[in-house]
């Protein structure tokens, strides 16, 4: 257990936490940076505004301090990543069969074309999960003609315990409602929306709501590159009413409807009434950044390779109602955690008398909370190629509830650095808690997506559930609570009463894991068979 049983000794009096070379982990410093980063004066951290400016020069003036040099292409710690705010305007109307739908009570949703005008009058088409997967024999669309059609689906996929089958409990991408979007606008189709439920979306309405409630972020569509006209959602009650209204389904509850989704011989069922829309909304080009830095290996034969952290610093800005009692959405657990467990870890790096033979990169980015924007446009502009990337440990929402006899690391069976990443937690004394919720698909909801879609091992440090010195059970409910009460919402505050003993282990572990990989003499890749392999094989070449 080498330190973690000293880190219980000094919980009480929060000093810093030894490690074996003598670096050390400050709960007290990653508090100190989550208190600043979720301070009402950043704004919520919102893309493009006063508080991603104040959040990007306090990163860098960090990373500075930590011994850290400038990433960037341009010499800076800055990349630029170019993107467009889309925002719906106020007489934007939606009808669906005869019924105007309330936008944000009812619907929410934007113009994916980034046009500033899109009116429809389409038939709308149930399409179950709205899922192609060859590899599983599924395929929800069969034959029809989608085109110029809006499409009516759930998120989330079939239900498996079969590991074979959509990877059994595990949500694969085809269940991530951005897959949804993509495949539509493929096969040409108008616009999209999704019903939402708890059970399939894995978080309340008020999270669907909170997220699309002001401007949106997104890449600047490219001449001939397929979107769609409306891309939405709208809440199971309006879905109700809407299936109820068909002839086709007249009768049918969500919970019918959904099992009929959940069959292989499910066929598209045209639902004989019509979505009509007059979409308007504002186009801004917006420039938001990454803020990137480095620490330049040891080895001259390995050091144009490297070991990538990332967690994204943007949360959710600033509600646009003037009569909200708290209009910031702080974002303390999400994603200034995470933030602060980078800065630290690069303090660690910096305090080393030698530095590992790899080069180890830091990357906070941008526009996670908008589709993990900052991340992909890292991903398709690294500063280090994919190919020569080791691996990115990625850090998002960690709980400083205090310490776990635990730790999560999802994504790392999948890949070359299991047996990596299992004799350490060993080391440490720790069990490694799998993934509690694989159906809700996280895996595909954080930035180390964007990585491994390029070929890069990646996979997430996480918080475990087992907390010392509680009952069981204990950790369980404060994260519902968390998950419930405050994720996505103005609640995610900063608290005094705050431990972050736990968190300072997780940093300490992902410190000993990147430095590790960096001193390996191999490049992990991902196991026979993975969804990422040919990726990763292909930037090899």
């Amino acid at each position: 257990m080498r330190w973690l049983a000293a880190s219980v000794l000094v919980a009480c009096s929060c000093v810093p936490t030894p490690g074996p070379d003598g670096a050390k982990i400050d709960p007290r410093a990653l508090a100190a940076h989550v208190r600043f980063l979720s301070h009402d004066l950043l704004e919520g951290r919102g893309v493009g505004g006063r508080g991603e400016a104040l959040t990007a020069e306090y990163l860098a003036a960090q990373l500075a301090l930590a011994g850290a040099e400038p990433a960037a292409l341009d010499g800076t710690y800055f990349q630029k990543v170019p993107l467009v705010e889309i925002k719906a305007q106020p007489g934007s109307v939606l009808r669906l069969a005869g019924e105007d739908i309330v936008v944000l009570d009812g619907y929410v949703g934007n113009n994916e074309r980034q046009t500033g005008r899109e009116v429809l009058d389409a038939e709308i088409v149930y399409v179950g999960h709205g899922i192609t997967a060859p590899e599983f024999d599924w395929d929800d669309y069969k034959d029809s003609d989608v085109r110029d059609k809006v499409l009516l689906l759930f998120t989330n996929e079939p239900p498996s315990d079969a590991d074979d089958f959509f990877g059994g409990r595990a949500l694969t991408y085809y269940g991530r409602w951005t897959f949804k979007y993509e495949e539509a606008a493929r096969r040409g189709a108008l616009g999209v929306l999704i019903v939402h439920t708890d059970d399939t979306a894995g978080y309340p309405w008020d999270v669907v709501r909170n997220s699309w409630s002001g401007g949106q972020p997104y890449v600047e569509v490219k001449e001939g590159e397929p979107k769609l006209a409306m891309a939405g959602w709208i809440t199971s009650a309006v879905a109700e009413r809407l299936f109820a209204a068909s002839p086709a389904t007249r009768g049918k509850g969500l919970d019918e409807l959904l099992a009929m989704a959940n069959r292989p011989d499910f066929v598209p069922v045209p639902l004989e009434v019509r979505a009509q829309a007059d979409l308007r909304s504002s186009i801004v080009p917006i420039e938001t950044r990454n803020v990137l830095a480095r620490f330049e290996g040891g080895d001259p034969a390995m050091k144009d390779e490297a070991v990538l952290y990332t967690a994204h610093w943007d949360h959710m800005g600033m509600s646009e109602a003037a009569d909200s009692p708290d209009r910031i959405y702080n974002g303390a657990v999400d994603n200034a955690t995470g933030c602060a467990a980078l800065l630290e870890i690069a303090r660690g790096f910096g305090r080393l008398d030698e530095r590992p033979a790899r080069s180890v990169l830091f990357a906070f980015v941008g526009a996670e909370e908008s589709g993990l924007l900052g991340s992909a446009y890292y991903a398709a502009n690294p500063v280090v190629p994919v190919g020569r990337t080791a691996a990115n440990l990625n850090y998002d929402g960690l709980y400083p509830y205090g310490l776990t006899s635990d730790l999560s690391v999802p994504g790392h069976e999948r890949t070359t650095l299991k047996g990596t990443v299992e004799a350490l937690a060993a080391e440490y004394g720790m069990t490694l808690t799998p993934d509690a919720h694989p159906e809700q698909g996280y895996y595909y909801r954080s930035d180390q997506f964007s990585l491994a879609k390029h070929g890069v091992p990646a996979f997430s440090i996480k918080s475990g559930s087992i907390f010392v010195d509680r009952p069981a059970g204990w950790g369980e409910q404060w994260v519902a609570e968390y998950r419930s009460k405050r994720y996505h919402q103005p609640s995610d505050e900063f608290r005094e009463d705050w431990d972050f003993e736990g968190i300072a282990v997780l940093v300490r572990f992902g410190f000993d894991l990147g430095r590790t990989v960096a001193n390996q003499p191999d490049l992990p890749t991902w196991n026979a068979g993975d969804e990422f392999l040919a990726a990763r094989e292909a930037s090899w070449r």
